[in-house]
């Protein structure tokens, strides 16, 4: 199969998904995340045996003493892909979800007051999100509050299931920058004109980001959250929307954090993505089965790949539209 008719095969399997759960009551769309989440879970290949070291990372940092058991860390894996099933099969539904029931099921912790403020003063908001939960909720609730999100995707194939991606996400309130030469300048514009650009951070997908210690290793998480509030003076937060309780969510957002200049650029930079990279510890560690990240992230996970060196035809759909 030529490389042409594999994308259109992709367009039309996540349309005729996407189409088919919508159109399925909740309760048996519910159904069929928990069976689809169980399937890969025990399917062995790549994606579950890096969960399980992801798992484990996360589980250590809570008690570096004691090193987490195998049999807990595969019950938190099988967890997780149920967790990545239900993220998805919500996202499906979210375009066609009323208004009102994406308020009734949204819950904000202590924390809103923080966004509140910051958009108050008009100065745009930079929200910097993980890979926890289901983000497109909270970016649906928001829009819904008079908060619309600005995020930037990373263009994919065919130009069909982007434009679906991007038709999906504005129904959700969300309004969806390609990446490119211009990317930069539109978010830049949304800033001043005193808006909200929601960024997911917790992977460097374009392989020019800074270096940090998470959950006890270096890797590099993207700079363009930092770089943004430092040149604009635009507000930084950090953000988390859990699933759950049952068909609930609960979102929870962060004080600004500190964007003042301290020392030259770059190591202002480095100093606030560090910070960024703390706050994503605390709301994995929260929910570790909720953190959507099936790939190598560290340079010392097997198959990892310097993130510059990845083609984009590499890079899945979910993970190009992360924000980065």
């Amino acid at each position: 199969m030529g490389r042409f008719s594999k994308t259109r095969a992709t367009y039309a399997v996540y349309r005729t998904l996407g189409t088919l759960l919508d159109a399925l009551p909740e309760p048996a769309a519910a159904g069929a995340a928990a069976v689809v989440g169980e399937i890969m879970a025990r399917r062995r290949n790549g994606p579950r045996d890096i969960s399980a070291r992801h798992l484990t990372r996360v589980l250590a940092s809570s008690s570096p003493v004691v090193e987490p058991d195998p049999e807990l860390v595969r019950r938190w894996s099988r967890r997780a892909f149920r967790a990545y099933a239900r993220y998805w099969v919500e996202g499906a539904r979210l375009p066609a979800t009323s208004v009102a029931e994406v308020t009734q099921r949204m819950w904000i912790a202590p924390g809103y007051e923080h966004l509140k403020a910051a958009m108050a003063e008009g100065r745009g908001v930079v929200m910097a999100l993980p890979h926890v939960g289901s983000w497109e909720w909270g970016g649906a609730f928001l829009a819904a509050d008079g908060f619309p999100m600005t995020a930037v995707a990373e263009v994919i194939e065919p130009p069909e299931l982007f434009e679906w991606f991007i038709e999906q996400r504005h129904a959700m309130g969300l309004t969806i920058v390609p990446l490119g030469p211009d990317s930069g300048g539109t978010v830049l514009r949304a800033l001043r004109d005193g808006l909200l650009v929601g960024l997911l951070c917790d992977r460097d997908l374009q392989g020019n980001g800074v270096e940090v210690e998470f959950f006890g290793e270096r890797t590099t998480f993207p700079a363009g959250p930092a770089t943004l509030a430092l040149r604009t003076g635009a507000a930084l937060v950090t953000a988390a929307v859990f699933s759950g309780p049952g068909r609930d969510h609960v979102g929870e957002i962060s004080a600004p954090i500190d964007t003042t200049r301290h020392a030259a650029l770059r190591k202002d930079v480095v100093r606030i993505t560090q910070e960024i990279a703390r706050h994503f510890e605390a709301y994995i560690r929260r929910a570790p089965e909720q953190w959507h990240l099936f790939q190598p992230n560290w340079p010392s996970d097997p198959g990892w790949v310097p993130p510059s060196a990845v083609p984009p035809s590499r890079v899945a759909p979910d993970e190009r539209a992360a924000g980065d």
